[in-house]
């Protein structure tokens, strides 16, 4: 069962370690009797300056910018304490481990050449390989393990070492390469969001589950008739609702070529509407997926050019779905259901027909060869 989110106005001893981390990473500024002008501590109340530190983290870490802790607010903050060197770090299948240390190892490796993937801050399968590569080269016992021998082998050629973000650039265009031959036998996962017990918000009689299902069945149809095999992560109109964490071990697992999240927004304001795509990028590691980027801005572009929908542009982020898939992986938020225009719109087949078509002309864009992107 999902944890309680925890906002502005809560009083627990979570609070307390909120504000603990937040304070360790000098989000928070100084409280207590010496600072300046004195006040009284309150470890346990999620006020304004906690709210005001948790946006500026989730700004910074590329999350959803919204004051509250959830899930992945919070792991975030449990991955960010956490320096190369604090701890052991290994491969471990039923326990994966995250943080900004693994993130710093994954830089350091793909600096010096290793071959690793995609730089995330996840100790995966990848990681494992090009840490062992790298302690075969210095001389050290392979064992996949960051302890303190290799610790040590790592700084004496702490000199040598860059970002690693060309290194990791370069790889992902190599890997276009062997995408871009059509659409024939690729295996694209469609990911409807929220589902089961999880509708997401709702508005005059629409949800965003519903939305996301019924999209979800047109680009399925679209995308199978061409020669795709599509899988879903859950069952249009079922009642399971995976988290993110699930959907992506699922992609991964298929070993797809693509990830499409189908979302709908809704805010408190009826103002906010348009389209948006999402690819996995971290602004503080420096790194994220290139290719994602290229498949969200075509996803965009085509949307655009069908419907009416505003702009709102393509967005780095690194949500647990984008972060965690080994693949290009894209969300698209269809529109806000809080907006009456874009709800009329919405509740139309015909409109959500155009959509689906957009999306899948996008699909069909991303695995053509290179020269006839047309």
């Amino acid at each position: 069962m999902t944890p309680p989110a925890i906002r502005r106005g809560d009083t627990s001893p979570a609070v307390a370690e909120i504000r603990d981390r937040l304070g360790r990473l000098g989000l928070l500024p100084a409280e207590g009797p010496g600072s300046d002008p004195p006040h009284a501590v309150f470890d346990d109340v999620f006020d304004h300056a906690v709210d005001a530190a948790v946006r500026c983290f989730q700004q910074e870490r590329g999350l959803t910018v919204d004051g509250v802790v959830g899930v992945q607010t919070f792991r975030r903050l449990e991955e960010a304490r956490w320096s190369l060197g604090d701890r052991v770090l290994s491969y471990s299948p039923g326990h994966i481990v995250n943080g900004d240390d693994v993130l710093a190892l994954q830089r350091r490796l793909s600096g010096l050449g290793f071959d690793l993937g995609r730089v995330d801050g996840v100790f995966g399968v990848a990681t494992d390989s090009a840490l062992r590569e790298f302690q075969r080269s210095v001389g050290v016992d392979p064992d996949g393990t960051y302890g303190p021998e290799t610790f040590r082998a790592m700084g004496r050629l702490a000199r040598t070492m860059s970002g690693g973000g060309t290194a990791t650039v370069l790889r992902e265009m190599h890997a276009l390469e062997s995408l871009c031959s059509g659409v024939a036998d690729k295996v694209v996962v469609i990911d409807p969001g929220h589902g089961g017990h999880d509708g997401g918000l709702s508005h005059g009689g629409l949800s965003e589950a519903a939305i996301a299902g019924d999209l979800a069945t047109r680009v399925e149809g679209r995308l199978a008739a061409i020669g795709v095999q599509v899988l879903l992560t859950r069952s249009p109109d079922g009642d399971t609702s995976p988290e993110e964490s699930e959907r992506a071990a699922f992609a991964n697992d298929t070993a797809a070529d693509l990830v499409l999240s189908l979302h709908a927004d809704s805010v408190a304001s009826p103002t906010p509407a348009g389209v948006a795509t999402f690819f996995f990028g971290d602004a503080v590691a420096g790194t994220g997926s290139s290719l994602g980027q290229r498949f969200a801005e075509m996803v965009q572009e085509e949307i655009c050019a069908r419907t009416d929908l505003t702009d709102c542009r393509t967005h780095a982020k690194t949500w647990d779905l984008l972060r965690m898939t080994r693949m290009p992986a894209v969300r698209i938020e269809c529109g806000y259901l809080s907006s009456p225009r874009d709800s009329t719109r919405l509740s139309d087949p015909a409109f959500r027909d155009a959509l689906a078509e957009g999306i899948s002309a996008a699909v069909v864009r991303f695995f053509a060869p290179i020269h006839d992107d047309s």
